[in-house]
């Protein structure tokens, strides 16, 4: 068979057996990417090998990572950063600081690896937590407008904002000699380059886009996306910077346009199709016995994450003011790996940052912390109201007043006020909003 119909058989090898598995996956309430790494893993070279043109799909998977981080520029929300500020640019600073510092330490102390960019480089991956599966169970929940709901998602916000930062740097910790003057030039590259495009974004690709628009043809509209989408990124690359770093902010050079609803409505078909490529290309690369060999490894290091990661969290929150309730389930319902830290992690593992063995092992963790997140969000609020009773820790807890409300507009009249968004506090908000009453709503987590 032709090289291009082998390539046309592995991509259909592939997305088929990952509509299977992310079906599967969804019907047994899993995230739908852990089943695009089972059925990569099942067709891979270490699964049935039924793949052939291994490099050219995943060539097609990097693509899926270009417009998985457009999408997230386009749909990234200044509005909440600003309701939530204080806990965004201190709290998720200092989570973030915190668990870079801890990890490269721990790791080094350890003998994990060599060196203190190899620990920083852990430490970026292990520092996200992830927006679509906290997200996604929260919504299933009804619990994205309650206090803890807010707050997980505020630093979730800010966590993806910082991945473009460390995009950015990650090119400068080849240079270990040198890295403060290097970390330095890459840090002004990508503010100078950022300041470029939002500008751009703000006086150049609007009119653009506006006069593509009115030739009201979607397909030369979606070209043009997808052009704007390829060329940022190119461009980001000529300058030493991460592609992926320049699809987020081609991203947010399209969200302050009018078209922004628009371009994602046309991008995600693609970035769906793709993103599905890419977790499946890493998928091929799990091998079995190496996870099944180390598998007591896999299982401590999840309880060290999601436990270290949950210790952190918890305290910060804490700090800000918010209740022991809200922080603990707040810390964990974000101390899992995020679905970013397997983009981190290939561009670790290619720079040579991570062994081959420590990136299996990192995919291995992450996808159990992972599939442990909805249970954690289900059990921790349970968890948090027999130890709020517990006297030694209600005493220390005094010092701590929890005092942090949702935000409400300073001037408020004519409005309802339902106490509790439980079960049935959701259906009556939901209701007296379509009727378009003002609603203001009292949870006390």
């Amino acid at each position: 068979m032709a090289s291009g119909h082998n390539l046309i058989l592995d991509l259909t090898t592939v997305l088929g057996a990952s509509a299977l598995g992310g079906y599967l996956a969804n019907r047994l309430r899993q995230p739908v990417l852990l089943g695009y790494l089972a059925s990569g893993l099942l067709v891979g070279p270490f699964g049935l090998k039924l793949v052939g043109e291994l490099e050219q799909v995943k060539s097609l998977a990097e693509i899926g990572i270009v417009f998985l981080l457009f999408t997230y520029g386009v749909e990234f929300s200044l509005s909440q950063l600003k309701r939530f500020k204080d806990i965004v640019l201190k709290g998720s600073l200092l989570q973030i600081s915190l668990t870079i510092t801890l990890v490269a330490v721990l790791a080094n102390g350890l003998g994990w690896v060599d060196g203190f960019t190899p620990g920083i480089m852990l430490g970026f991956i292990i520092s996200l937590s992830s927006t679509s599966v906290v997200l996604k169970t929260l919504m299933e929940r009804g619990e994205t407008n309650t206090l803890h709901g807010q707050v997980m998602l505020a630093i979730l916000i800010a966590q993806d904002l910082s991945l473009g930062l460390m995009l950015a740097v990650i090119p400068a910790l080849q240079q270990p000699s040198d890295i403060g003057s290097a970390l330095v030039v890459a840090l002004l590259k990508a503010l100078v380059f950022l300041a470029a495009a939002l500008a751009a974004g703000r006086w150049i690709v609007p009119h653009l886009i506006k006069y593509i628009a009115r030739t009201e043809n979607s397909e030369l509209f979606l070209i043009t996306v997808i052009a704007l989408c390829l060329g940022i990124a190119l461009i980001t690359a000529g300058l030493g910077l991460s592609v992926e770093m320049g699809a987020f902010v081609a991203g947010l050079m399209m969200a302050e346009i009018d078209y922004a609803d628009q371009a994602v409505a046309k991008i995600i078909p693609l970035k769906d199709t793709f993103v599905c490529l890419f977790f499946a290309s890493i998928g091929m690369l799990i091998e079995p016995e190496v996870l099944l060999d180390n598998f007591g490894i896999i299982i401590g290091l999840v309880m060290l994450v999601m436990g270290g990661k949950a210790a952190i969290i918890l305290p910060i929150v804490l700090k800000f003011g918010y209740s022991f309730k809200t922080a603990f389930i707040a810390s964990f319902g974000l101390n899992q790996i995020g679905e970013f830290s397997f983009v981190l992690a290939v561009v670790g593992f290619e720079l040579g940052f991570i062994t081959r063995d420590q990136y299996l092992l990192l995919v291995g963790t992450t996808a159990i912390t992972l599939v442990l997140t909805p249970m954690w969000l289900r059990w921790s609020p349970r968890i948090a109201e027999h130890l709020v009773n517990l006297p030694f820790l209600k005493n220390y807890l005094r010092q701590f007043q929890g005092t942090k409300a949702l935000s409400i507009p300073e001037t408020i009249c004519n409005h309802v006020v339902v106490a509790g968004y439980g079960r049935v506090g959701r259906v009556l908000v939901n209701i007296l909003r379509n009727q378009g009453h003002e609603v203001l709503v009292i949870e006390n987590s």
